[in-house]
């Protein structure tokens, strides 16, 4: 993500209709998935949870969902924290 344009926000959607807005913190590839690691947009809490969302495609349409093997949950954690880490050093 190139942050001369500062933070990417984005809304879902649950199974239940009910709304969400998110920032973009970074987005990763990683063994042929895209992965986004996310927080609620405009919150000023600075203890906020960074969640961590796969995009699969379903009936042709790209879907976020949440990771449900930890070792596959893991492995990204680790690299989206060292991207997230790396880009803060620079």
């Amino acid at each position: 993500m190139d942050e001369r344009y500062g933070s990417d926000f984005m809304t879902i959607q649950d199974e239940d209709g009910t709304e969400y807005e998110l920032e973009v913190l970074t987005t990763l590839e990683y063994d042929g998935n895209t992965y986004l690691a996310v927080i609620p947009a405009g919150s000023e809490d600075t203890d906020l949870e960074v969640s961590i969302l796969k995009s699969v495609e379903e009936d042709g349409e790209p879907i976020l969902c949440a990771i449900e093997d930890e070792a596959e949950l893991q492995a990204v954690y680790d690299l989206i924290m060292d991207q997230l880490y790396e880009d803060e050093d620079e």
